[in-house]
């Protein structure tokens, strides 16, 4: 019998009755994800269990590095058998490591695999996990849907003409597959990038660069766009002269870390108003420090692995960045994540600052994020949120993944936070009203989401 069975994640009997009677089938939003809108649109079927499990996924890139597993078996050129079994013994030493849990609950759930993956099974659960993938329902459309799935939001350059999302609405799909907007590469301008892009979308001055992402904000929105997104190592506030930064950038000098502070303060402000004016939300994912292995970076590129976690001050900044727009009522809602759990209570306490009736969490504490979204992480986000602010206003959990066998993450949250609330119970500091921890558990699961991003509108 598998490790992963009903009791899983679950150590009370409250904690069971309230992931079985109230999670557990609750449909997912996944308002945050990285899956390819083109790989939906066209169904792709997947080759081979490597494809499905490994491609793309650099959190199970940067576990084999660390197990000291050649970068041939990895990113290289082996074949994609080699790939997986050295993925197979390397897995059972990856205890405490949410890997270990995910692998298995994307066996049991997808493929009903039982047995622990390892050396010594790799062979069998490769050939089997094979010619289930030869099936119809193993395509990317049939995932998602298989994973009661109702919405997911991809995430989408504003260059992008979402070709792939219309043509998934045209064809009917049961499954909102909506666009999610992500401007860094027109704010980043101390970047190699930003001249290229720029000059790419016939941008000429810095009129010219709000006009055309106001123009490309209303054109996601009449595609269905209701969030968008801003990676940033922190979130800057500079008061200053932003066109004549632009301006600086423009002529191919690179402006100074102070300059670069205040256009990304006056573009981000921009943004705020045109989401605040359309009810959009905006995610503001802080902390990574990314790329840090120049070697690796130059030789397999970015998103592979070599990123970390950032060490900065963010409260003042982000405090006077929020208040900027709350002083116009041009404050969009806005989630909050944090890549470096020193900061879960600065970003739990900084809510309260800027909540607003009529909008029930206006200002969310996102999700454990990236190095975050394992069960401690999950755990001090949730704490952090119920102490400071309020726990049953939260949208939830997300995936942030490339993968199409993700969904299970949603289930692991489900079990940790069903865990977390009915110890509570247990130990008599929350009363057994099954009433309201209905109302919560199912809120925090779904219905918080599907109100605070108006998909049921």
């Amino acid at each position: 019998m598998s490790f992963i069975n009903d009791d899983f994640m679950l150590h009370s009997k409250t904690a069971n009755r309230l992931f079985c009677d109230y999670a557990e089938d609750m449909p997912i939003i996944d308002y945050h994800c990285h899956l390819d809108p083109k790989l939906i649109a066209e169904n792709h079927r997947f080759g081979n269990l490597t494809e499905l499990l490994l491609g793309g996924d650099h959190y199970k890139w940067r576990a084999m590095r660390s197990i000291g597993i050649d970068e041939y078996y990895i990113t290289g050129g082996a074949d994609d058998f080699e790939k997986f079994k050295k993925w197979a013994e390397a897995l059972p030493f990856f205890i405490g490591n949410p890997l270990y849990h995910w692998t298995h609950l994307e066996l049991k759930r997808y493929f009903d695999i039982d047995q622990t993956l390892s050396a010594d099974t790799a062979l069998e659960i490769w050939d089997t996990c094979n010619k289930m993938l030869a099936q119809p329902d193993f395509s990317a459309r049939t995932l998602i849907t298989r994973s009661n799935v109702e919405t997911v939001c991809t995430t989408d350059d504003p260059a992008d003409d979402l070709q792939y999302h219309a043509k998934l609405k045209q064809d009917g799909f049961a499954v909102k597959i909506l666009p999610a907007f992500r401007p860094d590469k027109a704010l980043e301008i101390g970047k190699e990038t930003f001249l290229p892009y720029i000059n790419a979308q016939n941008i000429t001055s810095f009129e010219c660069l709000q006009s055309w992402l106001g123009a490309r904000i209303e054109f996601f929105h009449q595609n269905g766009c209701r969030l968008s997104d801003h990676g940033l190592e922190a979130v800057p506030y500079a008061v200053g002269n932003a066109k004549a930064v632009f301006d600086k950038a423009l002529s191919g000098s690179l402006p100074d870390a102070a300059e670069q502070e205040v256009f990304k303060t006056a573009m981000l402000q921009f943004c705020g108003r045109e989401y605040a004016a359309r009810g959009w939300t905006m995610q503001l994912h802080l902390g990574a420090l990314r790329s840090n292995n120049t070697s690796m970076l130059q030789q397999i590129g970015p998103d592979t692995g070599f990123d970390s976690i950032n060490d900065l001050s963010i409260a003042a900044p982000l405090s006077r960045f929020m208040d900027s727009l709350e002083i116009e009522n041009n404050l969009p809602k806005t989630i909050l994540y944090t890549l470096n759990p020193k900061d879960n209570y600065v970003l739990a306490s900084m809510l309260g600052n800027f909540q607003k009736a009529p909008i029930r969490g206006k200002i969310q504490f996102g999700s454990g994020w990236w190095f975050n979204d394992q069960k401690d992480g999950m755990l001090a986000q949730m704490k952090a949120l119920a102490n400071l602010g309020v726990l049953s206003t939260f949208v939830g959990m997300l995936t942030d993944s490339r993968s199409f066998v993700s969904y299970p993450r949603h289930e692991y949250f489900r079990r940790i936070l069903c865990n977390l609330i009915g110890g509570w119970v247990e130990l008599g500091e929350y009363p057994d009203d099954h009433v309201v921890l209905e109302k919560i558990i199912k809120g925090i699961c779904y219905y918080n989401a599907k109100e605070y991003f108006g998909f049921g509108e």
